[in-house]
C-alpha cells in the first residue's frame, strides 16, 4: 500500500503526529510505563506493527481506497480491530471446552471487514521477513490464508456446520498451544498471585501488586458490585461465587497496555475449596485506533463507554465468550472486566519456521478468522449489524476472487515493507529523544 512518497523526516514527522493523538494523555500521565512499551516495539519491527495500530488506520484513510470489496453492508461489521498473526491462542468457553481462536478484543469496533485480513496479511509479511522467507513463500503463505478464509466463509453462508479448532481437531502449532492450556491448572496459577492467610486467599506482595488505600478499595467494590448487573443470567446463579477476598492494583507496561490503571480482584469461586477461588481484572477500556476512523454517528452512539465497547464487542464476536466478561465504571470511566484464565495460551512463532508448516497455522488462522467475522450477525442479538456478515462478504468476494486474493498479497508486501522502514524511523525518533514526554 502506497502511504505517499515522503522522507524519512516527513515520515518520522507523521508518526509522532499520529502518536500524540492515540498516546498523548496516557503517556503524559504514566511516561515510564511507555518508555517501556517503546523499548518492547524496538526490538523488532513487528513488535512495533504490534503496537501501531494506529499508525496501520491512519495510513488505511490517508490512502482514501476503499477497495472493489466493501459496500454498505461489509464496509459495516463487527471486526477485531488489531488482527495479527500473535493475536491467537486458546481459552476455555463457557460451555467448559477448550477452543484455538482469535483473542485479544480490545481493538474490536464496527468497519470493513478487509481491514482485518489486511493487517492480518502484512503481519505474516513480517513474520516471514523476519525468518527469511523470500517474497514467493511470503506471497504463497497469504495467498494460503485467503483462500482458507473465503473457503470458510463460502461454507458459512451456505449453512455448513463447520468445527471449532479444538483438542479433537486441531493440528500442529495450534494442538500443541490446546495441549499445553489443557496441562495448566486453576492452583498453580492461585499459587503463583496468591498465598494462604488465616486460612484463606489473600493477593501476595510484590510481583507488580499494588496496595490500595481504604478510598480506592472502596471504589473498586462499588465498581465491581455495578459489574455484576452486566453478566449474563448464566453466570449469576451462585452469588456466593462473587464473594471477593482481596483487591489489589497493577499499572500496565505491556505494548497494549501501557499506562492503563488496572485491578485484579480475587472471587470465592463456585465452591468454598480453595482451589475454586478466580481471580478477575479490572482495567481501563482504550479508545479503539479503527474507531477514529469510522465516522458513523450510529456505531459511535451505541457504545456507553470503552468498557461497554470492548465487551459488547468480544461477545459479538467470540462464541461462548469468557462467562466473567462484563463492565462497568470507575470514576466515570469505562471498565473492562474479564477472569484472568489459567487456559489461555498463545501462538507461540519462535519455533515455528518450516515454511510448510507455517502454510498449515496460516490456513488455519484464515478458517479461525472467517468463524470469527460470521460468528457477529443478525443472530447475534445487537442491531448495529442487522444482516448476514458471511453471506454478504461471500457475495462481495464472488464478485472477484481471484482479486480478492491478490489484493491481500500485494498489500501484505507494500504495507510489511512500510512498516520495516517505519520501525527503523521510530526507532531513531526514540534514541534520540524525539517523542515528545519521554
Amino acid at each position: 500500500m502506497a502511504t505517499g512518497m515522503t522522507t524519512d523526516e516527513e515520515r518520522g514527522e507523521r508518526i509522532l503526529e499520529v502518536f500524540g493523538t492515540a498516546f498523548g494523555e496516557l503517556l503524559a500521565a504514566d511516561p515510564a510505563a511507555f518508555r517501556v512499551k517503546f523499548r518492547k516495539m524496538a526490538a523488532s519491527a513487528f513488535a512495533f506493527y504490534r503496537g501501531t495500530a494506529c499508525l496501520y488506520y491512519a495510513d488505511l484513510a490517508d490512502a482514501k481506497d476503499s477497495g472493489p470489496f466493501l459496500d454498505e453492508r461489509t464496509s459495516r461489521v463487527w471486526i477485531h480491530g488489531d488482527l495479527h498473526a500473535e493475536n491467537f491462542g486458546t481459552y476455555l468457553d463457557a460451555n467448559g471446552r477448550l477452543i484455538f481462536n482469535v483473542n485479544d478484543f480490545d481493538e474490536a469496533y464496527v468497519g470493513p471487514f478487509t481491514w482485518d485480513l489486511q493487517r492480518f496479511a502484512a503481519s505474516i509479511a513480517l513474520i516471514g521477513y523476519s525468518k527469511a522467507l523470500a517474497d514467493d513463500v511470503i506471497s504463497g503463505l497469504v495467498r494460503s490464508y485467503a483462500t482458507a478464509y473465503r473457503e470458510r466463509i463460502r461454507a458459512l453462508a451456505q449453512g455448513e456446520a463447520v468445527p471449532s479448532l479444538a483438542l479433537d481437531s486441531a493440528q500442529g502449532p495450534l494442538l500443541e498451544a490446546l495441549r499445553h492450556a489443557r496441562s495448566q491448572t486453576r492452583v498453580a496459577l492461585l499459587d503463583s498471585m496468591t498465598e494462604i492467610r488465616a486460612w484463606d486467599r489473600r493477593f501476595t506482595e510484590g510481583g507488580g501488586a499494588v496496595d490500595l488505600d481504604g478510598g480506592t478499595r472502596e471504589k473498586v467494590l462499588r465498581a465491581f458490585e455495578a459489574y455484576l448487573d452486566t453478566l449474563p443470567e448464566t453466570s449469576r446463579i451462585n452469588p456466593e461465587s462473587h464473594r471477593v477476598k482481596d483487591v489489589v492494583g497493577r499499572r500496565g507496561v505491556g505494548i497494549g497496555s501501557a499506562g492503563l490503571p488496572s485491578y485484579n480482584i480475587l472471587l470465592e469461586g463456585h465452591t468454598d475449596a480453595l482451589e475454586n477461588d478466580v481471580v478477575i481484572y479490572m482495567k481501563q477500556g482504550q479508545t479503539p485506533a479503527v474507531s477514529r476512523h469510522v465516522t458513523d454517528a450510529a456505531v459511535r452512539d451505541y457504545f456507553r463507554h470503552e468498557g461497554h465497547r470492548a465487551v459488547i464487542s468480544q461477545r459479538a464476536l467470540q462464541a461462548h465468550a469468557d462467562p466473567y466478561l462484563g463492565w462497568t465504571e470507575l470514576d466515570g470511566v469505562g471498565q473492562l472486566v474479564a477472569e484472568v484464565s489459567p487456559y489461555a495460551v498463545d501462538l507461540d512463532w519462535s519455533d515455528i519456521d518450516d515454511p510448510e508448516q507455517i502454510e498449515a497455522v496460516v490456513a488455519d488462522l484464515g478458517r479461525a478468522t472467517a468463524g470469527m467475522h460470521a460468528a457477529a450477525d443478525d443472530e447475534s442479538g445487537h442491531s448495529l449489524v442487522p444482516f448476514s456478515t458471511e453471506d454478504a462478504i461471500d457475495a462481495a468476494i464472488a464478485r472477484d476472487e481471484e482479486g480478492f486474493t491478490e489484493s491481500l498479497v500485494e498489500f501484505a508486501h507494500s504495507y510489511g515493507a512500510r512498516a520495516r522502514a517505519d520501525h527503523q524511523i521510530f526507532v531513531d525518533l526514540f534514541r534520540n529523544g524525539r517523542i515528545p514526554g519521554l
